[in-house]
């Protein structure tokens, strides 16, 4: 059954966007424009959550709050919005019992993970539900020399603080190699910041970064959300001069401050880095601070490439079966003999990543029989299908305008493979659902006309 989620706010264009946006995704949404139509809801059936907007015409969301619990005895999880909260609101909502609190104007990210993550811990809690726990971090994958070294390297840096940086090219599982190592060390309870430095090119990069102070009130950045765990920044071959700066002084100082700030905060936090980028070339080039380098340099760990150990590609195929089997729910499937031996002589251009999505799209898409050659011969197809569809045209543009072409052609053709389901497109795609539907939204793509 798909949960149910009540949504409470006065404003009717965020009722509107936030039920699209809920309802995209599975759920199954109601909204209440005041408190008393709120009441009135949750008396004819309870729901598995609700998000309540703290400033109402009729009556304050605490209040409200505390009707929920005690009168009406509602046990779902709250989850608060307000434009206008600040500290003190927040903590007394959460005294009262709200599980969380969003700020306005919304982020679709942040509201989005807000919602899965207490759904999921509500589901955990449930009786009779059975909670996971955190179990062993899982390593890469693969029996090659290659594979075994660099296991063996991040079992040492685990142990360790040290800054790491990690090389390899797009999709051979950098960011797999950084999880494992924060799993495996001291700061496996805190939190892991997965960044790329793609975030930081709004202009805003110091304010992400450090945070910020204004009037009064705090933003904090990334430094501070990181703090007790880590920092993964990928690929910090692009960020600006500026930003390297920056970067450095945190990291030759362990201490930063607030954008606007007067408090010198220290830093507890490790910061682990990738790059496929040559960094000795990027600073001969001159488009690479040497401080910097060197600094970032002194744990280097080369992540190797899925065309040097292919050998590990059958085991690499059974892994990401089981894991989206399991995570995912998606349908076990086999591959045969041929199949596998199709994709053990396939140069992988895209690396693990390209594998991962290979194995996604087959167990989307697929039957309920073994992986024949002939379907992976077509998925390996389909992967260049969009690009060969593109209008000559195209290659006039500058790059910007032509990635961005592609990325719609890309999206448009798998989206209609996928019948207009965007959660489908997420999984066959491999990119996480709020950055899709940002993805979506700016190239102008209408998911229920591009799915016909």
């Amino acid at each position: 059954m798909k949960p149910y989620i009540l949504v409470v706010d006065d404003e009717p264009d965020i009722c509107t966007s936030v039920r699209d946006i809920l309802e995209d995704e599975g759920y199954t949404v109601a909204v209440a424009e005041n408190g008393e139509a709120a009441r009135q809801l949750v008396r004819e059936k309870l729901p598995d959550m609700v998000l309540l907007d703290i400033w109402m015409p009729d009556i304050d969301g605490i209040s409200l709050l505390k009707e929920f619990s005690n009168e009406l005895e509602m046990s779902a999880p709250v989850i608060m919005m307000s434009g206008h909260g600040n500290v003190e609101t927040a903590v007394e909502a959460t005294r009262l019992g709200a599980r969380d609190f969003i700020e306005k104007p919304l982020s679709l990210a942040r509201l989005l993970h807000t919602v899965e993550h207490t759904l999921a811990e509500k589901k955990q809690h449930t009786p009779g539900s059975t909670q996971r726990s955190p179990g062993a971090a899982v390593p890469p994958v693969g029996k090659t020399v290659q594979m075994q070294l660099l296991r063996e390297q991040l079992e040492k840096l685990a142990q360790h603080n040290d800054t790491v940086l990690l090389r390899g090219e797009p999709g051979s599982g950098k960011t797999f190699c950084a999880k494992y190592i924060h799993a495996r060390s001291a700061r496996h309870q805190g939190p892991f910041m997965d960044v790329h430095t793609r975030q930081f090119h709004d202009g805003q990069g110091d304010v992400l970064l450090f945070g910020r102070e204004n009037n009064g009130d705090t933003q904090p950045g990334l430094l501070e959300h990181a703090q007790g765990g880590t920092l993964f920044l990928d690929d910090v071959a692009e960020l600006d001069m500026e930003l390297q700066q920056s970067l450095y002084g945190v990291l030759s100082t362990g201490h930063w401050v607030r954008i606007n700030g007067g408090r010198t905060l220290s830093l507890d936090a490790r910061i682990i880095t990738a790059t496929r980028y040559d960094l000795e070339q990027e600073v001969r080039a001159g488009r690479f601070r040497e401080d910097l380098y060197h600094l970032l340099n002194v744990v280097p760990v080369q992540v190797p490439a899925l065309r040097e150990h292919v050998e590990d590609v059958i085991e690499l195929l059974t892994y990401y079966v089981n894991l989206l089997v399991e995570k995912e729910g998606l349908p076990y499937r086999n591959f045969t003999v041929a199949a596998q031996n199709r994709l053990r002589h396939y140069a992988w251009p895209g690396n693990i990543r390209e594998l991962e999505g290979l194995v996604r799209r087959l167990l989307v898409l697929g039957l309920d029989t073994d992986i024949e050659l002939d379907e992976v011969e077509a998925a390996l197809e389909a992967g260049t299908t969009a690009a060969g569809s593109m209008d000559p045209s195209t290659f006039d543009l500058p790059l910007r305008q032509a990635r961005e072409q592609f990325e719609k052609t890309y999206l448009e053709y798998h989206l209609r493979q996928v019948g207009g389901s965007v959660g489908k497109l997420a999984k066959l795609v491999g990119m996480e659902r709020t950055n899709l539907y940002r993805k979506l939204r700016a190239l102008g793509i209408d998911t229920r006309k591009a799915g016909r």
